[in-house]
């Protein structure tokens, strides 16, 4: 029997996949339970319509992260941080700074964990770092640190 599952469930498939399941384990256990319903012409047509709003909402969301990574790799950001000789600084710059500075200065709110640091930076300069902005896409964001 053809169903469309309603929640994940184990060994069958995810939320608002099209499964095959056995006769009894569909009318017995998936149904009563809530977990699937019948894969009804008419629900069918429903699953269709909801599947196409969903890829059109991934679609838009994939062309926003679009404009925000060119966005991002267009702007350098600027940190100023205390320094010893030879450039090294007191402390480090972390995610969370350059989340902040990001937010302060050019009003784009990322979250510090799409940053990724291999390490916190530690000397002036200039420094790439990678913003994942979307699941496959990487933007590279300019950040200079200078002396205070």
């Amino acid at each position: 029997m053809k169903v469309i599952l309603l929640k994940d469930v184990k060994g069958l498939g995810k939320a608002g996949d099209l499964a095959n399941a056995k006769d009894g384990y569909a009318r017995n256990f998936l149904l009563p339970k809530g977990l699937a319903v019948e894969a009804t012409p008419a629900n069918l047509k429903k699953w269709e319509e909801q599947k196409a709003i969903e890829a059109k909402k991934r679609e838009e969301e994939y062309n926003e992260a679009l404009e925000l990574k060119k966005k991002i790799e267009s702007i350098t950001v600027e940190i100023k941080a205390k320094a010893g000789e030879g450039g090294r600084l007191f402390g480090s710059i972390t995610s969370k700074d350059i989340a902040d500075a990001l937010k302060s200065q050019y009003k784009i709110d990322i979250d510090r964990r799409k940053i990724e640091l291999k390490d916190n930076i530690k000397s002036l300069g200039n420094t790439q770092v990678d913003i994942r902005v979307y699941t496959e896409l990487v933007a590279k964001l300019n950040v200079k640190i200078t002396e205070q």
